[in-house]
């Protein structure tokens, strides 16, 4: 297939300046450098280069927050709290209702809000089917989860949530969806599945780690029947990856209670046998927090802000259609989803494939090694999903599962996966449709072995040596 030249506009063209790291060119098995190609945003986006300096402008001032009488301190104790501030007005809370509480991602905070709601197992939780395991495993360990399913196209079923609000009513405490899938991109409404879970007196999580890097969130006040209850975001897709993430919810959910982790910063007063919690969020930050984290995440959301998050969705939709469009050329490529190029504005742009007959890793270490394209592949921390979407059934699931548990990977289950963030190009994809079609026709470079312990695929003869790109020594 001839690639199709798009120009860049001069929006997009200032969009990828931001970005450390854009041109960066990587070895191939050819002997030849190409610029990095990052297909992998839904997994961790780079860094922003004004994040990047605020950083470092921010580092001769950091010191400890809350407790110290010095100057830096002072200074490092407002930023923290300003940039608190910063999170909860981009995603549309309130002071009045809602708490922000940093830690370290969206998988921690999760974790958080399942020990802090006080479930039994007696207790049900609606998971969707979609969900990524730190969305999953975390309520099964408190509570007792039923998923909501999905249709042919990975799409939560609205149809089957309702049944299932209906049938559990008066026992569910709490329902908990993705804003956006790690794996098909679909987006559901969280706003409707938000009223429908306030009809029956149940508050809601959304999983917005794959969401707000792309779509703009409002939580809403507690007064709108829409209002989202909790939300958990990570900064690490979001343009600074620096180790933080935030929870934020209900403020009236965190006033009582013990905290999960206890320590330096959860209290008010401590006796030898009296403890008094601190008022949230403190008692929800144990020890020393991450201020340089907080710090960049809240410039990295300035950003973005100034940016527009319309013009990022309207970008990575042009993506997404154009995209799909140069995979419905090739015909061994099986998408999962939605394929419809004209849907692209409702979805994100992330898309999974296979190419019939390659392992999908073996696409993978191939497009790495020989076209320099960093993309995910496997079941992307969401097996029950991805085995669903593969059609994958009982004696299929248990085959695989005793070789993973025998530590023999070389038929776990799995797709392709490109993700986009809001630097990426057409040009990128027309390369990307070039290595995927020379893949397709078995016409690729190197020969490649399994590694079946790991299930990952290595180019014979090609050893990198990475210290001459980045050493500690």
């Amino acid at each position: 297939m001839k690639t199709e030249v798009v120009a860049v506009t001069a929006k997009e063209q200032k969009i990828r300046r931001l970005i450390v790291g854009v041109d960066e060119k990587v070895p191939t098995l050819s002997g030849l450098a190409r610029t990095y190609i990052n297909f992998d945003n839904a997994a961790s986006t780079p860094v922003l280069k004004p994040v990047l300096e605020t950083l470092n402008e921010f580092m001769p001032w950091y010191s400890s927050v809350h407790r110290g009488s010095g100057f830096k301190s002072q200074l490092s104790t407002k930023a923290y709290d300003d940039a608190r501030m910063v999170v909860r007005d981009f995603f549309g809370a309130n002071a009045a209702e809602h708490i922000v509480i940093f830690g370290k991602n969206t998988t921690e905070a999760i974790n958080k809000l399942s020990y802090r709601l006080g479930l039994s197992k007696d207790d049900i939780v609606l998971v969707g089917l979609t969900e990524h395991h730190s969305n999953d495993l975390p309520w099964r360990a408190q509570a007792t989860v039923k998923h909501i399913e999905v249709d042919k196209l990975g799409n939560l079923s609205l149809d089957n949530y309702r049944q299932l609000l209906k049938q559990y009513a008066g026992k569910l405490k709490l329902i908990t969806i993705s804003g956006g899938s790690n794996v098909t991109g679909q987006m559901p409404d969280i706003h409707l599945f938000a009223k429908l879970a306030h009809e029956v007196g149940a508050p809601i999580l959304i999983d917005c780690a794959q969401l707000a890097p792309h779509r703009r969130i409002n939580m809403r006040g507690l007064g709108d029947p829409e209002h989202l209850d909790y939300i958990v975001v990570s900064a690490h897709k979001m343009y600074a990856p620096f180790g933080t993430g935030a929870l934020v919810g209900r403020k009236d959910t965190f006033a009582q209670g013990a905290p999960e982790l206890c320590g330096g910063g959860t209290i008010k007063v401590v006796t030898q046998d009296r403890v008094e919690w601190a008022d949230a969020p403190d008692r929800d930050e144990a020890g020393s927090p991450n201020v340089v984290g907080a710090v960049t995440f809240a410039k990295a959301l300035k950003i973005i802000e100034q940016i527009g998050m319309d013009v990022i969705a309207e970008h990575e939709a042009r993506l997404t259609a154009y995209l799909l469009t140069k995979l419905a050329g090739i015909p061994s490529v099986e998408i999962y989803g939605d394929v419809s190029p004209g849907q692209a504005d409702k979805r994100l742009g992330v898309v999974a494939f296979n190419i019939k007959g390659i392992p999908h890793a073996l696409v993978a270490a191939i497009l790495g090694a020989e076209w320099g394209i960093g993309v995910r592949n496997g079941c992307f921390c969401a097996q029950p999903y991805v085995i669903r979407l593969l059609g994958i059934k009982g004696a299929g699931i248990k085959s695989f599962a005793s070789e993973v548990m025998a530590n023999d990977r070389s038929h776990m289950p799995g797709m392709v996966r490109i993700s986009f963030g809001m630097y990426n190009t057409t040009e990128e994809v027309d390369i990307l449709i070039d290595a995927l079609e020379q893949i397709a026709a078995g016409s690729y470079e190197g020969r490649y072995s399994l590694d079946k312990r790991s299930g990952e695929y290595q180019a014979q003869g090609w050893s990198l040596s990475s210290t001459q790109y980045f050493s500690l020594s």
